[in-house]
């Protein structure tokens, strides 16, 4: 299987499929891995392979991609490997798509180098709304399972625990004012829960300039109808 070294850092990734390339970030929190995306209500990897390229991969220090851990890591750490990667496999466009925690890393990509990407779809955004403690245990939860290998000071864990959560912005990684001048095309799958509140969902459809917003996607005929609309709007977007 396949990994990509930059600065220290071993991404693992996998590839299906070809044509316009998608870049898959799964859910998991800060364990974000290929893996997850077998427990979401449906996997993007099996239904887009058969049209598009999909690059799906492990976030540093999940699943099987592993990384340093330093003070000053924070989203934009992500965001330098995503786009490392897409450098790596000579992906100049591309589609994005990203759930829970995959939300604040589509909309860190655009804010980066919204020239290379064709759309975001963000299934059930993680977004700030009377919850950080909850992201705090959630990074907490992470880094214990992590600090008997790293030798890392717990001076290092906190501060990258703030620059992960312990901001003011309700979608972590870009602030409203981001979202409000956003022109690349979003597509919202709502959330409805502790880590994924309708609120930041909401937010990004009120907000953004060029907007769909799907709210049930879950279940039976809506999970149907809402698979449909995904695939409608990257070939749209393609």
């Amino acid at each position: 299987m396949p990994t990509f070294d930059h600065a220290g850092v071993s991404i693992y990734y996998e590839e299906y499929g070809a044509g316009t390339p998608v870049l898959l970030i799964a859910p998991g929190g800060m364990k974000s891995a290929i893996s997850f995306w077998a427990s979401t209500p449906w996997n993007p990897i099996e239904q887009l392979s058969g049209q598009y390229r999909v690059i799906a991969m492990d976030q540093r220090n999940a699943g099987q991609s592993s990384a340093p851990v330093t003070a000053d890591d924070g989203w934009h750490t992500y965001t330098d490997d995503h786009l490392a990667l897409m450098d790596h496999l000579s992906i100049d466009r591309f589609h994005v798509a990203g759930m829970c925690i995959g939300g604040p890393y589509c909309l860190g990509l655009i804010a980066r180098s919204a020239s290379r990407i064709l759309s975001a779809t963000l299934f059930q955004t993680i977004g700030r709304d009377d919850n950080r403690q909850a992201f705090y245990d959630m990074f907490d939860g992470w880094a214990n399972d992590l600090k008997a290998s790293m030798g890392v000071s717990e001076a290092v864990w906190s501060s990258f625990r703030n620059n992960m959560y312990g901001g003011d912005k309700v979608l972590f990684n870009v602030d409203e004012a981001f979202v409000a001048a956003c022109t690349t095309p979003l597509l919202v799958l709502m959330g409805n829960d502790l880590y994924h509140p309708q609120s930041s969902s909401r937010l990004i459809a009120q907000r953004a300039p060029n907007v769909e917003l799907i709210e049930d996607w879950k279940d039976g005929a809506d999970r149907e109808i809402a698979k449909q609309k995904f695939l409608e709007f990257l070939n749209r977007h393609s």
